[in-house]
This record gives structure tokens, C-alpha cells and sequence, in this order.
């Protein structure tokens, strides 16, 4: 499956001093610090606070949908038959105890895809541990990115990455952070690759302010898988699970004429794959290859938090959906200008109506 998106008026220049190569606490800031941009697509209003003052745009009534899965130590050494070093970044755990993965090549200090990799490769890792490439995981006949890999290891998984393992960072980060600041207050179901990042800035007593307020909070979960995808590559399928009592809670929300806010890009996919086309939500589990585009729509929310994410990225359809493309080229014009900082450890954009 191949998605073109053409957005030309986002297709910007993200200069690198834009870059969050730290996490906020490490520039002498509290997590709910970072900078919120906040725009209602209705008018094109556009305001730049701190995230703490989140409670000053939500009321009571609102509903936010937050992700619970917690971020796992994906990244692992491991060791080619030719001898090469690499890295094996963990991606999904599929049926039958099997996983994809996507196996990197280091290059100095950052590593790149590796595209190189055979069926029937056997990779090292660290206290005997072994990784056997099975079969190519992918969409059409290009290069293989991702591999749905047998995990052969001497402890069980958990305990493995917490000893051997580090949370999955990519070049722009400059040196590396323990997994504490990859967790959200939020997470209680290790099983992501990489952050939820959209609910990092939440603190607990940010939380208690929200519901003390009247502002609801369901959770739902949804394991992300690696974000190292080429431009234009659609997100590989994820697993997700969407409560019945989270169910009821998008639904009441709806009747009542309340607002449905997502935490991040992951909240919205999970969602919207158990939303039926009249917004009505329903229970569901499994694995979704839902890819939201402007053409398809949105059903069940009507404003999101999220990051701010890089040009031609898949999640700017996701955005375009709910807000509009030339509300979004308005916004990201407003973030460049003003110095928002991107990626997970960066600052936060929240779209209201």
C-alpha cells in the first residue's frame, strides 16, 4: 500500500534548532512547562501558553481520551553473522509470540535502516540472547524495513529489555535518557516501542486539577509501534483495545453535546477504528491498519493534543482531517515562528473547535 499525501503548504523546513534533543527537565523545566500553542479551527484563534494552563481551555463536560500503554526499553545490541554491530529496534509483538522488528546499522553515533537483511539471519544479542529474521514485514515489493523476527532469550521479555535494553532515540537526541523519561503519568501496560509522547507534559497534579474541574479522562490503549518510516510510508498495523466503559464514555460525551479531545495521533487511531460512521463508538480489541486522511474523516472526536510532527509525516493527514489543511499551515507557521520545539521531548499543540 503506498499513501501519497499532497500537502505542498506543509511541506516546510524544520531547522534543527527546533529539534528536542533533551527532555525538558534537562533544560530546567517541569514536564507541564513545555510551551502549548492552542488553536480553535472554527476561527483560526490562535494562543501560545504552557501547558499547566491546559484547565484555562477545557471544561467541565469535556472528555479526554488518553493512551495507558507504557514505553518499553526496545532498543537492543546486537551482532550480524558478518561480525557488524547493530541495533534491533523492537517495533510490535505479533501472534504466536513472534515480533516485528527493524534492524538498524550503526553509523557513528546515530544509526540508519538496514536493508540489507536476510531471511534466516541470525542476530546476536547481548547474554545469549538470538533474533532469527523469519520473513519480511511489509506492503509491497521494496526493501524490507521491518522483519517479523523469533525472539530467543534467557529471562522473559520484560526483564530482558530492563537489563539490556534502552528506549528507542534517533539522531537528535544527543546522548541517552533513562526510561523514566519515556513514561507518561498515564502508563500502566508496557508494550509500546516509542512514547506516546502527546500525554507526556501531564503531571499528576495537573490531573487532579482536570477532573477536580469536572473534566473526564478514559483511557484506551494502543502500543506504538517504531516511527522511523520514510515519507509517505502509512503506519504499519498496531495493536489497540478500546473499553466498554471508555465506549460509553465517548458516547455519552457525544449525546450530550460535549467535546472528545485525543491525546495524541495513537488516541485518534484507536478510536476511530470503533467508530461507526454516524460518530457512534463501540467496544473493540485487535490490530488496525486505520490510516486517517481528509477524505476519510473524522468520527468520534473533535479536538486533539499533540506534538508537532516533522514535514510529509502520515500524522499530518491525520491533522488535516480534524482541522482543516489551511488551518494547519496557519498553525505550524505560528510554531516555526514562535520556536516550538518538535518531536517527544518537544512542546504541545492543542486543536479545539
Amino acid at each position: 500500500m503506498t499513501l501519497t499525501l499532497t500537502f505542498p503548504a506543509l511541506d516546510f523546513e524544520l531547522p534543527p534548532a527546533l529539534e528536542a534533543g533533551e527532555p525538558p527537565e534537562a533544560r530546567g523545566l517541569a514536564r507541564d512547562e513545555v510551551r502549548l500553542m492552542v488553536s480553535h479551527y472554527s476561527d483560526d484563534r490562535v494562543r501560545h501558553e504552557r501547558f499547566r494552563s491546559l484547565p484555562c481551555f477545557l471544561e467541565a463536560g469535556d472528555l479526554l481520551l488518553v493512551n495507558t500503554s507504557g514505553t518499553l526499553n526496545a532498543a537492543l545490541p546486537a551482532t550480524r553473522p558478518d561480525g557488524a554491530s547493530a541495533a534491533l529496534h523492537l517495533s510490535t509483538r505479533l501472534p504466536a509470540g513472534l515480533w516485528s522488528v527493524e534492524l538498524r546499522e550503526r553509523r557513528g553515533k546515530t544509526t540508519a535502516p538496514c536493508l540489507d537483511a536476510a531471511r534466516g539471519e541470525v542476530l546476536a544479542l547481548p547474554a545469549g540472547g538470538r533474533a532469527i529474521l523469519l520473513t519480511p514485514y511489509r506492503r509491497d515489493g521494496g526493501p524490507a524495513r521491518l522483519w517479523v523476527a523469533e525472539l530467543q532469550l534467557p529471562t522473559p521479555l520484560e526483564w530482558y529489555l530492563e537489563d539490556h535494553g534502552a528506549p528507542i532515540s534517533y539522531s537528535y537526541v544527543g546522548r541517552p535518557w533513562p526510561s523514566a523519561y519515556y513514561q507518561t503519568v498515564f502508563a500502566n501496560e508496557p508494550g509500546s516501542a516509542e512514547m506516546p509522547s502527546a500525554g507526556r507534559a501531564f503531571t499528576a497534579e495537573l490531573v487532579t486539577r482536570l477532573v477536580a474541574q469536572g473534566v473526564q479522562i478514559a483511557p484506551l490503549v494502543l502500543h506504538t509501534g517504531v516511527a522511523s518510516l520514510e515519507s509517505h510510508e502509512p503506519p504499519y498495523e498496531e495493536y489497540y483495545r478500546v473499553s466498554a466503559p471508555t465506549a460509553r464514555a465517548v458516547n455519552l460525551a457525544r449525546t450530550v453535546g460535549r467535546r472528545v479531545i485525543a491525546v495524541g495521533t495513537t488516541v485518534a487511531r484507536a478510536i476511530e477504528s470503533v467508530a461507526e460512521p454516524d460518530g457512534t463508538v463501540h467496544p473493540g480489541e485487535g490490530w488496525t491498519g486505520l490510516v486517517i486522511t481528509p477524505e476519510r474523516g473524522l468520527r468520534a472526536i473533535d479536538g486533539m493534543l499533540t506534538g508537532l510532527h516533522e514535514p510529509r509525516a502520515t500524522h499530518l493527514a491525520l491533522l488535516a482531517a480534524l482541522c482543516g489543511v489551511e488551518h494547519l499551515r496557519l498553525t505550524y507557521g505560528e510554531a516555526l515562528a514562535h520556536s516550538y520545539l518538535w518531536h517527544e521531548f518537544g512542546d504541545l499543540h492543542l486543536i479545539l473547535p
